[in-house]
């Protein structure tokens, strides 16, 4: 399917004497507006998993705990779609201030995705401010001022030419607006984040919005994963979900070739319709697995609490330091004592009651510094990273 009015226009430019055509797209929402015949039934579904995971995590113990952990398996998952090779173990112990076993600036990566998202959710849901290119900025700025990408303009849209694939724009696999277009291609795009005369169902917008930052591309580096976190942080303003608990980068790293094909048909021929379809798609698996992943949680948490207070007179403290576990499942006995208010001695006691219950695991072997893990619970998370 070509529908010409969708599609975009080239730009033709020239570097060290090479041609190469940069895309600059449309302005948002569709034209002609989208064929929502085939889109009804998938965005119905979706709306359902959504309702349904909004509810379920209301349902854990301490949802403040499972967003702390389930925030960090997005960052872990967004990242390796851009190469990192760091796990969700590497990040805990990287914030635990262990020894890592992969480059340091993988898992330096991982943490600026966490600390740039809990940024944005706490600028859009404390602090009132509306999702605007300000604000994308200012995300932008946090998740690129440390580490590899802190040469690249932190905080600032691009000023120069920038390519997807290849070695320059003259082999690219495609190659985004040239600057000069950028200012208004995001002006647009801002537009079209506040417009209410469009009354797109909010999964529509967001997966609209997606493609169109993707294919601006509007920073040197950076521009996927805060991509990513655009969608999250729609679904939570507009009202879908009360809590950022519904994160795509694990459907999307799964279906990755597809994933980019689709977003080049868009821009090749119009095709919105075989985009959004794919995206609902992602909405209807990814909340599924969040709900099974909590209740599996949910399940741990009682069965292990029950089996601590089968202690006796030492499981209150012990208690107290199963649920530090579920917000750190990798920590030490200092650490954990003044998490709880202990003292060493108790702490010690309460971990050893822990490990003799098969509940956590001492995995350093030291009689000084040891480091204790809550495997079970971080194995669960861990199964829909696929490690």
């Amino acid at each position: 399917m070509t529908i010409k009015h969708r599609i975009g226009q080239y730009s033709k430019s020239s570097t060290a004497g090479e041609v190469f055509y940069a895309y600059i797209p449309r302005a948002l929402p569709p034209d002609p507006p989208l064929d929502m015949s085939k889109i009804y039934p998938f965005l119905e579904r979706a709306n359902v998993a959504m309702g349904r995971l909004d509810g379920v995590s209301y349902m854990l113990p301490d949802h403040e705990l499972f967003l702390y952990l389930y925030i960090r398996k997005e960052a872990v998952l967004s990242s390796q779609i851009e190469g990192t090779q760091s796990t969700l173990d590497d990040l805990l112990m990287y914030e635990n201030s262990e020894v890592l076993n992969v480059p340091k600036s993988d898992v330096i990566e991982v943490s600026r995705y966490v600390a740039a998202m809990e940024y944005g959710l706490k600028r859009l849901k404390s602090d009132g401010f509306p999702l605007s290119l300000r604000l994308i900025r200012e995300i932008h700025g946090v998740l690129l001022n440390h580490g590899r990408g802190s040469s690249k303009q932190p905080g600032e849209f691009r000023r120069s030419q920038n390519w997807i694939g290849g070695s320059r724009p003259g082999n690219a696999k495609f190659v985004p607006p040239p600057p000069e277009n950028l200012l208004d291609l995001l002006s647009d795009f801002e537009k079209f984040l506040h417009d209410e005369t469009h009354q797109l169902p909010v999964l529509i917008k967001a997966a609209l919005m997606h493609v169109q930052f993707e294919t601006i591309h509007p920073f040197l580096d950076g521009n996927g994963r805060l991509g990513r976190l655009l969608v999250t942080f729609l679904l939570c303003i507009d009202g879908l979900l009360d809590k950022p608990i519904l994160y795509l980068s694990l459907y999307f790293k799964t279906h990755q070739q597809e994933y980019y094909d689709l977003l080049q048909l868009v821009r090749e021929t119009g095709d919105w319709e075989s985009w959004i379809i794919f995206f609902l798609k992602g909405v209807i698996e990814t909340a599924e697995q969040a709900v099974q992943t909590s209740q599996k949680i949910m399940t741990l948490f009682s069965e292990d609490r029950k089996r601590i207070e089968s202690l006796g007179r030492p499981a209150a403290s012990a208690l107290m330091i199963h649920h530090d576990f579920q917000k750190h499942p990798i920590s030490d006995i200092r650490k954990i004592g003044q998490a709880c208010s202990l003292s060493a001695p108790t702490t010690i006691r309460s971990l050893n009651h822990l490990v003799d219950l098969n509940i956590i695991k001492e995995i350093t072997g030291k009689e000084r510094r040891r480091i204790y893990i809550y495997k079970k619970y971080l194995d669960i998370l861990n199964q829909s990273i696929g490690e």
